[in-house]
């Protein structure tokens, strides 16, 4: 395939969308604070950071921000709101379903153990997937280089034969310095045409 032996996918805003702006709704439905108050708090405070890099639990988590916002509601509630805020985006599952058998397909995904129990439960085409690289199983967030030099050293793969695509910019240029090729996801048919000049061609 032209010298790619991998292709490495990111997953928020790449293979499902992402709607943070849904979860703080209701979370401030819950709590008598306004959405912005909410986004507010996420952005200010480091718990969902925190979180992300495997340095909390998800009950310490639960319960730091329950305190916080004035969330009364069990756990279970507080997990809904918090992973229901991902719907598919059809013409990339279809893209990296078309590459399954045909070269190996890695997961690289800045998460939390909340977020990516809801995803392989509702959408579970990514069990398939040749690796999966978590950042709150790993420690590392992208763009940390550190977090693209494991995944191609647990995956057994070399930098320039590996293809990254991700929806950040800042993430791109983090696989770039580590030596990857990468794309810069845009529309699922720039994608598709840019794996395409680089000899992947899905089905």
């Amino acid at each position: 395939m032209n010298g790619i032996d991998a292709v490495v996918f990111d997953l928020g805003n790449v293979l499902v969308r992402v709607d943070e702006a849904l979860g703080a709704g209701r979370l401030a439905a819950r709590t008598g604070k306004s959405r912005d108050e909410v986004e507010r708090y996420f952005y200010g405070t480091p718990h969902a950071t925190e979180f992300a890099l495997g340095k909390v639990t998800r009950w310490v988590f639960y319960r730091t921000v329950a305190r916080d916002l004035g969330f009364d509601g069990p756990y279970e509630e507080f997990a809904r709101i918090w992973a229901e805020v991902f719907t598919p985006i059809p013409p990339m599952i279809a893209l990296a379903e078309s590459l399954k058998g045909r070269v190996p397909r890695v997961l690289l995904s800045n998460t939390n153990v909340i977020h990516i129990e809801h995803i392989l439960e509702n959408f579970p085409f990514l069990s398939d997937f040749d690796n999966q690289i978590l950042s709150h199983e790993v420690g590392l967030l992208k763009p940390d280089e550190a977090i693209y030099r494991l995944a191609l050293k647990r995956c057994g793969l070399t930098a320039e034969r590996t293809v990254f695509i991700d929806d950040l910019l800042a993430n791109v240029e983090g696989a770039r310095r580590v030596g990857m090729q990468a794309i810069h996801h845009q529309t699922p048919e720039q994608t598709r045409q840019e794996l395409t000049k680089l000899g992947i061609k899905s089905i």
